[in-house]
């Protein structure tokens, strides 16, 4: 490790080690830039992120540099979509250095590390640089830690080891929690003290890291890809020197403090340049800056909840303390005149000479090591601030619901100091504090929806999120908030914002509510929210009100921009995705249809989309998504008829080839298992429903019948629902359906499976709705004919199978059994349900004139002249019975008119009135 540090030390191009999101780090940057003022500024940040950093000054920190690409070409298609952050905040030094670099006239700065294509080339996707740890106090993440999604995160400095029990051994030791503790206590602490001085502080960061990287353990994979980067960044140092012609003594190479110390042939000005960098692949990589926060840098580093909020406030206090400047960019959000005087250039310092290594034992690291010592004694200034925060949480308890008292934060002034000196530390850390909160005040129970710990980190600053500036979104998002200014509501503000739109008023909001429709479809949920109004086919509310928090969901809304310029264009290319994908089905085309028609207005992407559909049904082998299929083809439907002049020409190609495909499927679909009554029943209500359209389009009726001759099945709901299904085409009779229902209840080895019968003569009534008399006569048949010790096991079954199996349809059931039962119950005694009720024998009657000869009533002149209509009546009817033979004596038709005088008076009526 003595070695390690004279070898960084000694080189000519000035190394500065730095640990991510630290303030001693950035302090020590801010202070080192002022006294060197260097021309070239190498830092360790994905290369190809370099055009973007000028527009850090458009947003508020904390914000991340993103890397995206949604299509990939030359890594596997599950990976996508593919993404890379690299968080900023002030209290980092990378942002100190591209700040004074931005700001300062002819100063240059580069990035030096891999690609973000490379990041993933050499990583993979789950194993990527500063990929998402655990919480090192497994604590629930807050919300706001999703703000980057899924990326892989890349940072400036990751400084852990990566031996375990080494961790353990410092944390236990150390009298300590989780890392983020240990490292503040040990390493922050005496390091943001400027009396440790420049020497000092590289050396020190030089030690750890050479520390981390000897005891790390033998893992070739994450080795491997660490000397690459290293390799890959001195490579490309070496380059710039050699292009520019630079001297190193006017360059100052930032990287972590892990890379600092290495050992590979390529470090150094004077090292080998047998490394070359392998070409980036043809995936396409669009950049942008998307808001970050503290949350979401702790949760996908692995660092304990608050970290970063105690970091920015031990900045904040450190750069009292030191009485350093920092640098900030000109014009960022939240600057002050001070802070953009302190980032004016100042006059050039004479560049020190190369440090010289030191002995381990030296004044400056005696006096770091006496500092860690050093009794605890508490000055006014830190006495004055425990004060202040024991006051502070106190207030904030008994505001979240806590019975604190005074009592309670002289309690905790005096446990934090008891803390600290139990784990030989100078003075209470706000981590002391959180925990002598913890024990003095919340006590047994949390009675509102914080604990005392995340209590004290908003004290200590909360979780900070950042916002990117107008300027710095993609085009796409500044058209979604030039297109919605009519609202008059300051979108990009986090939070809800409540919009109400009159058209009838304000035509012009019109365009205002596609947007917001729009929205609503590409992001997620709660970003676009409709209180009232809705859209659908063919429907447009005239007034809409919406829960707007686009400000809070920027990151998603800044995503979209790297798939278009326009909402229209993204949304056209996520449907042509869906539509087009190796999985996509026949009822997930028709759904993109409906959102093109819906959305997009016009017929050119609809009916490409449509005529598509048809290929994909062509290709189904199985039913599962019959019942989609069918409602999607019904609104469609609708909406064509209703609103078009003729119906367009691929949904007439539906309905055919639909037609023939169901009938095709509709004899395997009751034999298999896997399909569900269901779904058999949503194929015979497309086959039923759409038979009219079919046939008027050139299908043939016969293969519906033979399909259903053809059906054989051994599920007690299919067969019923096949007995419905030959009710439907004629081959069945009502009055043998009715037996075949009588015969189940009187089979005692049947009655255990009629609940699942009677599931299936409920879903009948999707494709037969003529047969909800017969469903409620076979329930009341069941429920009356039935003894108790049958009924009240069997009951359980019938509602739970009823209520999974036909929830959507039993509605349609309990009105039919409405229409029947009597309204009241003192009716009910005298009531004679329907199908009890003997037919009504309608008396003959008599033509005029005919004197009572039996010449037969009028309608028989009628039932003669049309034959056949009498045929298809008595038929419908259940009537038997043959013509009389010539010759008999009788009228033709005589004979079927007496015996059924009922069908005769309603034929005579049905002919006479047309």
């Amino acid at each position: 490790m003595v070695d390690d540090v004279d070898r960084a030390s000694r080189e000519p191009l000035e190394i500065f080690p730095v640990c991510h999101h630290s303030p001693a780090s950035a302090t020590a940057m801010a202070r080192r830039l002022r006294e060197k003022r260097p021309r070239v500024v190498y830092l360790e940040m994905c290369e190809d992120m370099a055009p973007l950093l000028t527009e850090l000054r458009n947003c508020r920190l904390p914000v991340a540099v993103q890397a995206f690409a949604g299509d990939v070409d030359g890594f596997p298609a599950d990976w996508a979509p593919l993404s890379v952050v690299a968080p900023m905040t002030e209290a980092s030094a990378e942002y100190q250095a591209i700040a004074y670099a931005l700001d300062t006239p002819g100063v240059e700065l580069v990035l030096v590390d891999r690609s973000a294509d490379h990041v993933f080339q050499w990583e993979g996707r789950d194993r990527g640089t500063g990929g998402p740890g655990p919480q090192d106090d497994g604590a629930p993440a807050e919300p706001e830690a999703a703000l980057h999604g899924e990326a892989v995160g890349v940072e400036i400095g990751d400084l852990r080891p990566r031996f375990a029990e080494l961790e353990r051994h410092l944390l236990r030791h150390g009298r300590v929690r989780h890392w983020s503790e240990w490292w503040h206590q040990y390493v922050e602490v005496p390091l943001a003290d400027g009396s440790a001085g420049h020497d000092t502080y590289r050396q020190v960061m030089f030690l750890i890291g050479s520390l981390f990287r000897r005891l790390a353990p033998g893992d070739g994979d994450r080795l491997r890809v660490d000397e690459d980067r290293e390799r890959h960044m001195w490579t490309r140092m070496r380059e710039h020197l050699a292009a520019t012609g630079t001297d190193p003594a006017d360059c100052l190479y930032v990287c972590g403090a892990f890379h600092a110390a290495s050992r590979v042939e390529e470090f150094g000005v004077g090292g080998s340049g047998g490394f070359t960098v392998t070409p980036r692949t043809d995936t396409v990589w669009q950049y942008g800056l998307i808001p970050s926060s503290h949350a979401a840098i702790e949760a996908q580093f692995g660092l304990a909840p608050g970290s970063v909020s105690i970091a920015a406030t031990e900045w904040a206090k450190g750069l009292k303390r030191a009485r350093v400047r920092p640098f900030r960019l000109a014009g960022q959000a939240g600057a002050g005149k001070s802070t953009a005087k302190a980032a004016a250039p100042a006059p050039a310092v004479p560049v020190p000479a190369p440090a010289v290594p030191v002995p381990a034992r030296t004044e400056d690291t005696d006096r770091l090591s006496g500092f860690l010592r050093r009794p605890p004694v508490l000055d006014g200034l830190d006495e004055a601030e425990l004060l202040g925060w024991s006051v502070g949480i106190v207030h904030a308890a008994r505001r979240n619901g806590y019975l604190a008292s005074t009592a309670d934060a002289i309690a905790v002034f005096e446990t934090s100091i008891l803390l600290a000196g139990m784990r030989d530390r100078a003075k209470p850390t706000p981590y002391d504090f959180q925990d002598a909160a913890v024990t003095c005040i919340e006590k047994d129970r949390v009675p509102g929806r914080r604990d005392v710990r995340r209590l004290v980190e908003i004290m200590m600053g909360g979780d900070r999120i950042g916002q990117v500036g107008y300027e710095a979104l993609p085009p796409l998002a500044r058209d979604v908030h030039d297109r919605l200014a009519p609202l008059g509501l300051k979108l990009q503000q986090r939070g809800v914002r409540r919009a109400l739109l009159d058209m009838t008023a304000q035509p012009e909001l019109n365009a205002c509510s596609d947007v917001l429709w729009m929205l609503r479809r590409l992001l997620p949920h709660g970003a676009a929210r409709p209180v009232m109004g809705e859209r659908r086919l063919g429907e447009r509310s005239v007034q809409e009100s919406w829960d707007l928090a686009l400000g809070t969901h920027q990151r998603a809304l800044i995503e979209l921009g790297y798939e278009g310029v326009s909402i229209e264009q993204v949304l056209e290319q996520r449907l042509r995705r869906d539509a087009y994908a190796p999985g996509a089905t026949a009822a997930g085309v028709l759904a993109a249809v409906e959102d093109a028609t819906l959305y997009l207005g016009g017929r050119r992407l609809a009916e490409e989309l449509g005529h598509h559909a048809l290929k994909v049904l062509a290709t189904e082998r199985g039913v599962d998504g019959a019942p989609e299929v069918l409602r999607r083809v019904r609104t469609l439907l609708a909406y064509y008829r209703t609103g078009e002049p003729a119906l367009p020409a691929w949904i007439e190609s539906f309905v055919r080839t639909g037609y023939a495909h169901y009938c095709t499927l509709l004899p395997m679909a009751f034999r298999d298992e896997d399909a569900t009554v269901g779904q058999v029943a949503a194929m015979l209500g497309f086959l039923f429903g759409m038979e009219g359209l079919a046939l008027s389009l050139g299908c043939d009726r016969t293969q519906l019948e033979l399909a259903v001759a053809q059906s054989h099945p051994e599920d007690p709901s299919k067969t019923a629902l096949l007995w419905a299904a030959r009710v439907r085409i004629g081959t069945l009779s009502r009055a043998e359906l009715r037996s075949r229902c009588d015969e189940l209840l009187d089979n005692p080895l049947v009655v255990p499976t009629y609940p699942q019968y009677l599931s299936g003569f409920v879903h009948a009534l999707e494709p037969v709705p003529a047969l909800a008399d017969v469903v409620v006569e076979a329930v009341s048949n069941a429920f009356g004919r039935l003894p108790d010790a049958v009924l009240l096991p069997w009951l359980p079954l019938l509602i739970t199978t009823l209520r999974s199996g036909a929830g959507e349809l039993a509605p349609l059931l309990v009105r039919e059994a409405g229409r029947i039962f009597p309204g009241r119950l003192a009716e009910l005694d005298a009531w004679t349900p329907p199908w009890r009720t003997p037919p009504v024998q309608v008396p003959v009657r008599r033509a005029a004139g005919d004197g009572g000869q039996g010449a037969g009533p009028r309608g028989a002149a009628l039932l003669g002249r049309h034959p056949a209509a009498c045929d298809a009546v008595a038929e419908l009817l259940g009537c038997e019975g043959t013509w009389a033979a010539p010759g008999s004596g009788a009228p033709v038709g005589a004979l079927l008119v007496s015996r059924h005088p009922a069908t005769a008076a309603a034929a005579e009526r049905l002919l006479a009135g047309g």
